[in-house]
């Protein structure tokens, strides 16, 4: 489970940003795309810095819809509310920058699974979640959920492209009501995450424009590694690290 705020170390990565590498999935979709599973974030922004290979990342917001090409030292970010969907064009390889850490971990992600199944939020969590594990049968479920978000895709892009945000904006509002209950304890990890590395920023400010700078006697180094690699993410294969703030497994994963 999320670690609690209260035990969460006081020094994350920079911004108490998340962090994870992406190998591109290379199933064949509905519509003949390899690649992962659309979906939003409704408070995160999320950025794909390519390390290696080809690809593209197509996108879903008011500004309709895009298909951004991905090659090594690309860097590509969306902002809350837009639907992503990580395409494969060769060996693509991703390093995942993500705003908030802890907040996707504890859900914020909404597949763009088709209405009926966003309406019922039991049936969705069911779609949504994958058993534990990195074999066949996780390989199996991953492979579905993708296929479902697909579905669910394509009606959206062609109503979006057709001049028609309304099944788009309908869904965004669905994805907020499935979300909903959980804002609290996101609300909890921003607070002991992000908010407070920011809250730690304004204090130094203040400490150096007092001429009282003790606080660089704190100074010190880390150091970590991935500590699972090869699981079933929303995008494709992925290496995770046990950060302060983050779940492992990630969640809905």
């Amino acid at each position: 489970m999320v670690n609690p705020p209260e035990t969460v170390p006081p020094h994350p990565l920079p911004g108490a940003i998340g962090l994870s590498h992406l190998s591109a999935y290379e199933w064949e979709a509905a519509d003949g795309v390899c690649g992962g599973s659309p979906h939003l974030h409704l408070v995160c922004t999320e950025a794909y810095v390519v390390t290696g290979g080809r690809g593209a990342v197509q996108t879903l917001s008011p500004d309709g819809y895009r298909d951004i090409p991905l090659e090594p030292g690309s860097v590509a970010w969306f902002t809350p509310g837009t639907v992503h969907r990580m395409v494969q064009g060769g060996d693509l390889r991703i390093t995942v920058l993500m705003q908030n850490s802890g907040l996707p971990e504890a859900g914020d992600a909404v597949f763009t699974f088709p209405p009926g199944v966003l309406a019922d939020p039991e049936r969705y969590a069911a779609l949504a979640t994958l058993p534990s594990g990195t074999g066949a049968e996780v390989e199996q479920a991953a492979r579905r959920r993708r296929d479902l978000a697909v579905e669910g895709y394509l009606g959206l892009r062609e109503a979006l492209v057709a001049g028609d945000g309304g099944p788009y904006t309908e869904f965004q509002r669905a994805a907020a009501r499935l979300v909903r209950e959980k804002v609290p304890r996101w609300r909890e990890l921003w607070r002991a995450g992000a908010l407070a590395a920011a809250e730690r920023t304004g204090a130094q400010l203040d400490a150096l424009l007092a001429g009282e700078p003790s606080y660089l006697g704190e100074a010190t180094a880390y150091e970590t590694a991935p500590t699972r690699l090869g699981g079933f993410g929303m995008c494709g294969r992925r290496d995770e690290y046990s950060l302060p703030g983050t779940t492992l497994p990630y969640g809905g994963e």
